[in-house]
């Protein structure tokens, strides 16, 4: 299945920039950090993980530009926040494909029986 695209920022370009943001497990965990935290700064979040606060803040900028995060400005801070948008367009996108290949895996397990009866054979749910 192809992921649609309605245009510019369409769901092929929200999947492939999540996909692409999620491959790097230290941005993994920052998005689990940040789940389970609800909102935190880059200093808090680098007491966590084995890379500097600047990296956090690159980091965190990938997931930014992916739709993952948003930070906001409280005070001196800038708190960042987990966006579920496009973790569930991606989902959604990832669900659909596995109903696709359901589909097709039925649909051979169905021509299979059926080319097993017409054979004269007892298909696997026949044979017990």
């Amino acid at each position: 299945m192809t992921a649609e695209r309605p245009g510019a920022g369409g769901t092929e370009d929200t999947v492939d920039g999540v996909l692409a943001a999620l491959a790097d497990p230290t941005r993994r965990r920052l998005l689990e950090l940040l789940a389970a935290r609800g909102q935190a700064t880059a200093t808090s979040l680098a007491e966590h993980l084995p890379v500097s606060r600047q990296a956090v803040v690159k980091h965190l900028a990938v997931l930014d530009a992916a739709g993952l995060v948003r930070g906001g400005r409280v005070g001196r801070e800038v708190r960042y926040a987990v966006r579920p948008d496009a973790l569930d367009t991606t989902a959604r996108w990832m669900a659909s494909l596995a109903a696709d290949w359901d589909r097709r895996l039925a649909a051979i397990k169905d021509a299979a029986e059926a080319a097993e009866h017409e054979q004269g054979r007892p298909g696997p749910a026949e044979g017990k």
